[in-house]
């Protein structure tokens, strides 16, 4: 088992092993990725989640091979041969297929013709012998059609229960075939999204997961009509060679029957699920790669924000709150429709900004953004021009922000505030620390990828629940001011030690050194081992408390001290010491080089945040419509989403444009997050507007002429196998495979 995750991923046994075992003790991939470099031969914590995962495969496997072979031998059917197949499988579906033959069923027509004795008249048949039917007349089988029929019912259920044969077909099914769409008919109008599809093919091997997911959303939803396209004449083939058949129209027909009625649909099932799988992988790395930006996003640091919540009737929440993110006052005005208190609303607001010293001007990004924006632009001139500091207005992504002021965290936090002003406070600290505030929403509530609800929703809730606690732990938290729910994402932490943490500080006071945590109530040894590299605390007894050094290498730095003849205080950020000392000098059996490594890195710059530095986009004066837009214009914006064909960019006009992969660089692009991160400020030129379909099309290739955008729909009858001879088209809906694939659950 490990050998085979150490092939796949290209490392050494002795890697996984390590991984293994460190999983197994119950430490954390944040601490095995930053605190034990030296078993893991530095994998990070992307490495580290594959092989848990595949460790989380391959023991299912090998309990579903456990319960097959018992379930084999006591039918009494389990010989030498098929234990050493069942025990080298390594993927579910040839396990399965081994197994096939063994499962309990109802009775079949196959099961049938065997009890009245057809199976020799089977053989003869394959054998190309012309058999005497009458002689198997029986109960049933009255006549010779009805023999053959028996006959055939058999040699169809021994191709169905060949898992050489099936295995064979369906991977050559999936490597062949092609996927073919067609709009159904009537629904044009209604489907007007999905307009690239109607006329549409592609070999599934060449599919892309947003592909895949919007034509199962299309069919879904009762605008595309799909079919997997297969070449009867290969398939028929492939089973007459795999099967060493003879050539004669008995076996001809019932080898095209076996192949229509079940290989067909069975390799169909097969291939939609490998698609559907497929897809839903590359979404989850589209959903985790986005989600790492959005948390990792630049924060304005502790600055006193002003957050505004905008709306039309029920008007703009808004929450003023200090560098610490502690609420200091909140208010709603009604600038917009239909109130129109424009001038009320710049003077309220002015007068808040001036009486707390507010720095930044947060704006949600949801209805009536654009006219909040403006509200905002003119509080921040009209403090200017009053001599203050003139505060920049920022505008900020507010998804999930709802979902927080409904939430019971929200209640808790603010027992008293209405829940409309609750959305406000959480804009306002999303901008001062994007991580600390995203923390308290549902991951699945951000917003940060597409076709989120056709994936697995259990898969999805696994992954982003894994990228919070990676980002988290890599930026590390601060010990005397993290609230519960950040706490909670620090490896080692759980809900039960994060509450404990807290109401021991509320109680005790400002935690003065990591080892004080050792006093809290459920916080043992082990969770203190996970957690405390990765909590900190500024100006506490000693100075590495402040740093990601763990506490288990403090002697280490107490030896480099010693050496340099320098103080521990006096290390921290002496570049000219530090970068003079090798790590071989340092290291022993409990240290080695690469933590080492780190340790002189971390003192060199202590603390250091791994998020880059906070910038804001400026939207271009006149352009607040999609209709403002024009081919040619150079605009600024932000990238609000990244997906696997291309990056969203928001240029101000409330409807975000896409960058298509193509046009992000001026050289290939296999993945746009090479390029682009979420929150990224970004010079674009707009290439085309749909008002119609709402798609604005941009382009990061400046120089590139509206009329030069390459063509970037999906390929419209590539590789589309031809109806005709020696091709089949495959079965409309209603047919047996719409049949199978509907019980599946693919159907609608």
């Amino acid at each position: 088992m490990l050998s085979l995750i150490a092939q796949e991923l290209g490392i050494s046994e002795s890697q996984v092993t390590a991984v293994h075992k460190l999983l197994n003790e119950g430490n954390t991939v944040p601490f095995i990725a930053r605190y034990r470099k030296e078993a893991t031969g530095g994998l990070d914590d992307t490495q580290l989640r594959t092989i848990e995962e595949r460790l989380t495969y391959l023991r299912e496997l090998e309990d579903r091979k456990s319960a097959i072979l018992k379930a084999i031998e006591e039918q009494g059917k389990l010989n030498d041969d098929l234990r050493a197949l069942i025990l080298e499988t390594t993927t579910k579906a040839r396990l399965e297929d081994l197994y096939l033959p063994f499962k309990k069923r109802r009775k079949t027509k196959a099961d049938i013709a065997r009890e009245a004795g057809l199976e020799p008249l089977v053989d003869q048949l394959l054998e190309a012998k012309e058999p005497d039917l009458k002689s198997f007349y029986a109960e049933g089988f009255a006549d010779d059609k009805a023999v053959l029929d028996g006959a055939r019912a058999i040699f169809v259920d021994r191709m169905a229960l060949d898992a050489d044969l099936v295995g064979e077909v369906r991977e050559e099914m999936f490597k062949r075939g092609t996927m073919a769409a067609s709009v159904v008919a009537g629904k044009e109008e209604e489907g007007a999204k999905f307009k690239d599809y109607f006329e549409f093919s592609e070999p599934f091997h060449t599919l892309p997961s947003h592909r895949i997911l919007a034509l199962l959303r299309g069919e879904n939803e009762g605008i595309l009509h799909l079919n997997l396209d297969a070449d009867d004449t290969f398939f028929e083939g492939l089973i007459k060679n795999r099967l060493d058949l003879n050539d004669t129209q008995w076996i001809n027909d019932a080898v095209h029957w076996g192949w229509k009625t079940k290989l067909y649909i069975s390799a169909g099932l097969d291939t939609r699920m490998r698609l559907k799988e497929k897809a839903e992988e590359g979404a989850l790395e589209v959903f985790k790669k986005n989600l790492r930006d959005v948390l990792l996003a630049a924060p304005a640091g502790h600055r006193a924000t002003l957050g505004l919540d905008p709306g039309y009737r029920n008007g703009v929440k808004c929450a003023v709150v200090d560098e610490t993110g502690k609420v200091l006052d909140t208010l709603i005005v009604y600038p917009h429709q239909p109130q129109n208190q424009w001038s009320q609303a710049v003077q309220a607001l002015a007068s808040k900004v001036a009486e707390h010293g507010v720095d930044l001007l947060a704006i949600g990004n949801g209805t009536a953004s654009r006219e909040t924006e403006k509200l905002a632009g003119e509080i921040a001139s009209l403090i200017k021009e009053a001599g203050g500091k003139k505060p920049t207005p920022v505008v900020v992504s507010e998804a999930g922000a709802s979902v927080y002021s409904a939430s019971k965290l929200a209640a808790e936090e603010f027992p008293d505030m209405d829940v409309s002003l609750r959305g406000a406070v959480s804009i306002a600290r999303r901008l001062q620390d994007p991580l600390a505030e995203l923390v308290k929403v549902d991951p699945k509530s951000i917003g940060v990828g597409q076709y989120q609800h056709d994936v697995n929703q259990t898969a999805l809730a696994k992954a982003l629940d894994n990228v919070v606690e990676d980002a988290v732990n890599a930026v590390g938290v601060d010990l005397n001011t993290a609230s519960v729910p950040l706490l909670t994402r620090v490896a080692g932490v759980n809900e039960t030690i994060a509450n404990n943490i807290v109401a021991f500080r509320d109680e005790n006071g400002m935690f003065a050194s990591r080892a004080a945590l050792k006093k809290v109530p459920r916080l043992g040894p082990k969770a203190f081992e996970q957690c405390a590299g990765f909590l900190r605390i500024q100006n506490g007894k000693d100075p590495l408390d402040a740093s990601a050094v763990h506490p288990e290498a403090y002697p280490v730095v107490k030896r480099i001290s010693e050496q340099t003849g320098l103080k521990v205080q006096e290390l921290i950020g002496n570049s000219s010491v530090l970068q003079k000392l090798k790590p071989a000098d340092f290291a022993d059996e409990k240290v080695g080089i690469p933590t080492v490594t780190d340790i002189i890195s971390e003192l060199e710059k202590p603390g250091r945040d791994p998020r880059p530095e906070f910038k804001t986009a400026t939207f271009k004066e006149g352009v607040e419509k999609v209709s403002h837009l024009k081919p040619g214009m150079i605009l600024e914006g932000a990238v609000t989403n990244v997906a696997a064909f291309g990056a969203f960019v928001d240029i101000g006009v409330h409807q975000d444009g896409l960058v298509h992969v193509s046009q992000l660089a001026n050289t290939f692009v296999d993945d746009p997050h090479k390029v682009v991160r979420s929150g990224q400020i970004v010079k674009v030129k707009v290439l085309e507007v749909d008002e119609q379909r709402k798609r604005i099309s941009l382009t990061m290739r400046l120089e590139e002429e509206p009329q030069q955008k390459r063509d970037r729909g999906p390929r419209k009858s590539q590789g589309a196998p031809k109806a005709g001879k020696g091709r089949r088209q495959a079965p409309a809906t209603g047919g047996s495979m719409a049949d199978a694939l509907k019980k599946a659950g693919f159907g609608r």
